[in-house]
């Protein structure tokens, strides 16, 4: 009857545990979603600054798109 009494306790204090596991884990789990929060914001606010980059085109000179090109051509 002992052993029971032994196991039984062991048992309880394994559920309690993982009780207490589980609650870290979902407050660990709200931290990183208000951070990940945060940095969906810093990516829009930095979206918005660079969107507000530009530069005039200088007067005069016309943009060669052919040089502009990002298709390697092999050159002889």
């Amino acid at each position: 009857m002992f052993w029971v009494l032994v196991f039984g306790a062991i048992a309880l204090v394994g559920v309690g545990m993982l009780v207490a596991y589980g609650i870290w884990l979902a407050h660990k789990t709200a931290d990183v979603m208000s951070e990940l929060n945060v940095l969906a914001a810093r990516v829009a606010e930095l979206g918005d600054l660079v969107a507000q980059v530009g530069m005039p085109p200088a007067e005069g000179h016309e943009l060669d798109r052919d040089r502009l090109s990002l298709a390697a051509e092999p050159t002889d």
